[in-house]
């Protein structure tokens, strides 16, 4: 691709290195973001009917705020890290270098097209990369203001867009990168690992799983519900930490489903459908029959309406589904919310052992010693206690999977560390220069074994 080589003399020419150079980009990249915010907005709304107030919470204000943080921390971040330095080397002082890759490709997904395709862009452009992003063709019109954008504030051989479908996605793969990020399903990430690997380019994989909310008999059942309907149902329940199944103490379970019931009609109203400015639209007829049809077979609680002309899915309550079921068999991402009793933490562990390592698990819970229980047993990216999906908020924690929900963490510092090699320097002194280490190997054997006490 003639645009990639041109990236690659671009960043050979060492201005993506100059700090100025990146402070100036990421500053047009804000004011630009702030000037088309509302259109950003529009843009949202028409691939799925975003409410406005997610937009902003949950798009355009994370971004801004990665991009202020960046602009007055990437300097402090980019200067050389002095460490201790090993006796053996004496004299001498040891550094750790921040360099960029080089080419960076980045895959964003449709769910949060905006802030999921701008938060990596943003690290790599403060470690000093040159970018490729390549934005969800699922989410067109959000897209082309990505784009709009990008061609406003950047040089083209520095970061550009590059819209299409599947085959564009394959065509890219198929070139060689310094680095790869990519957003999305674990089918897809297999399918990005396995490109990568023939160019052994290092990955970041944000993937996704069945994301357990537990909730135990101790746990305050009327404020976990609301927080629990908050974080499942954003964004039409199409969030990858969103929670996926619940599993409740038995002795709580009746009371949670009248609590998330309830909380479902407050949050947002009887007639729902009716007055669903608050709730997303599932992003494409696809993915509007794939839910459709997991609810077949299914006991439904609470919900289960739809609108085939409109891609409407009610936040909808499913009791007991079997462990065999379709509901159960993959992540949901969408407003389906199995609801499973347990009675002890062989229960738990017959659910949460059966998927892979989830991208976020959820406790809501009196009881520290369950709490750490639950933190300390399973694996899982991050998560949070009595509460769903804030810890996607603070830019001081990273963000990532494990395992089948993905490698490698970014957000805030964590971010510019992903898109930095970490190159390692050892300045010797010259006024002394100890013979041990050279032939002929005259120390006897006994003091080299004493060595290990200093390295």
């Amino acid at each position: 691709m003639e645009l990639l080589q041109q990236q690659r003399k671009f960043f050979n020419t060492q201005q993506t290195k100059d700090l100025t150079f990146r402070k100036k980009a990421l500053q047009r990249l804000e004011q630009e973001i702030e000037a088309r915010e509302d259109a950003i907005c529009d843009a949202l709304y028409a691939d799925f009917k975003k409410p406005i107030f997610e937009s902003l919470a949950l798009e355009t204000q994370i971004v801004l705020a990665e991009i202020r943080l960046a602009i007055k921390k990437f300097g402090r971040w980019a200067k050389p890290k002095k460490v201790s330095a090993s006796w053996v080397n004496f004299p001498s002082s040891e550094w750790i270098y921040k360099e960029p890759y080089g080419s960076i490709l980045v895959i964003a997904p449709w769910n949060y097209p905006f802030q999921l395709a701008l938060a990596p862009v943003i690290g790599a452009i403060a470690a000093g990369n040159t970018v490729f992003l390549k934005p969800s063709e699922m989410a067109p019109n959000t897209s082309a203001v990505l784009k709009e954008i990008i061609e406003s504030v950047c040089l083209p051989e520095h970061v550009t867009v590059v819209e299409g479908g599947v085959e564009i996605s394959q065509e890219l793969l198929a070139q060689r990168w310094d680095y790869i990020f990519f957003t999305g399903s674990t089918q897809v990430g297999q399918i990005v690992y396995k490109s990568a690997a023939k160019h052994l380019t290092p990955v970041t994989l944000e993937l996704g799983g069945k994301n357990p909310c537990i909730v135990d008999h101790s746990a305050k059942v009327k404020l976990a519900a609301k927080r629990i309907v908050w974080g499942k149902f954003i964004n039409g329940g199409q969030t990858c930490i969103a929670p996926d199944y619940i599993l409740v103490h038995k002795k709580v379970k009746g009371e949670l489903i009248r609590a998330l019931k309830k909380s479902i009609t407050e949050s947002y109203g009887s007639d729902i459908e009716g007055a669903a400015e608050d709730l997303a639209r599932i992003i494409n007829a696809k993915h509007y029959q794939r839910l459709k049809g997991l609810l077949i077979g299914e006991e439904i609680l609470f919900g289960g309406t739809y609108n085939d002309s409109d891609n409407y899915l009610s936040p909808t309550l499913v009791n007991e589904s079997a462990l065999e079921s379709k509901l159960m068999e993959d992540e949901i991402f969408g407003p389906i919310l199995p609801i499973i009793s347990y009675e002890d933490k062989a229960d738990i562990e017959k659910y949460i052992s059966r998927y892979g390592k989830p991208l976020a698990a959820y406790v809501f819970s009196k009881s520290k010693k369950f709490q750490d229980y639950i933190t300390e047993a399973y694996s899982f990216g991050g998560g949070a206690i009595n509460d769903t999906v804030v810890q996607f908020t603070n830019p001081r924690l990273p963000f990532g999977g494990v395992g089948s929900s993905g490698m490698g963490a970014y957000h805030g510092q964590h971010s510019f560390e992903v898109f930095s090699h970490h190159k390692s320097v050892v300045k010797r002194g010259n006024w002394i220069d100890p013979s041990l280490r050279y032939p002929p190997y005259n120390l006897p054997l006994k003091y080299i074994k004493m060595l290990k006490k200093f390295l």
